[in-house]
């Protein structure tokens, strides 16, 4: 089975994006993201680790029409825990939650996280998630976004990566100001 980097599953992903509003975790995931699919559509987290569920699933609140996306990774998954029973509990059915899950902060040098030995995606089954699907490859990957994709939710996608290695790609351009009034524009036109 051909294994994924993180950013190779989060190109895979950006590649199939159409319009929906993507909320970006803090770290490389907005990094990666901004080099492969960079829009006014994506909201790109500076700090506040552990936050883009919270901040995804008041966009979807707010956006009932609109598929909303969350990019997150698994330690900020981890830092955040109690977003999990929010969302299942509340269940908006516009929201896709994908956790690219390499096992580690990346950005903060490859500390290991315990998704290792904690199942994520039976923890989103279990705080009441609709569909929580699992990715190992790039065909698991595309063909769990094409199932999700245009379902009702709240979704669940883990998707099982490992670290990139090499330089990471450039930081965000926008200062945090600027990434919000340009998502707002987005969410409000």
């Amino acid at each position: 089975m051909d294994s994924l980097t993180t950013r190779e599953a989060i190109r895979l992903v950006a590649e199939r994006l159409t319009d929906e509003l993507v909320v970006c975790t803090t770290g490389y995931t907005c990094r990666d993201m901004q080099a492969v699919c960079d829009r006014p559509g994506n909201f790109y987290m500076i700090g506040s680790m552990g936050l883009a569920s919270s901040i995804g699933l008041g966009v979807a609140l707010a956006k009932p029409c609109t598929r909303v996306v969350i990019f997150d990774g698994d330690g900020a998954l981890l830092m955040g825990l109690g977003n999990l029973s929010m969302i299942g509990g509340l269940a908006p059915r516009n929201l896709i939650h994908l956790v690219f899950d390499n096992e580690v902060f990346a950005s903060t040098g490859r500390q290991p996280t315990y998704s290792a030995s904690v199942p994520l995606d039976r923890m989103a089954a279990a705080a009441g998630y609709a569909v929580v699907l699992r990715a190992e490859s790039p065909d698991q990957l595309t063909g769990g976004w094409e199932k999700i994709r245009t379902g009702n939710g709240p979704s669940f996608l883990l998707v099982k990566c490992h670290p990139d290695e090499g330089r990471p790609m450039e930081r965000v351009r926008l200062a945090p100001e600027a990434i919000t009034n340009q998502f707002m524009r987005t969410v409000r036109p």
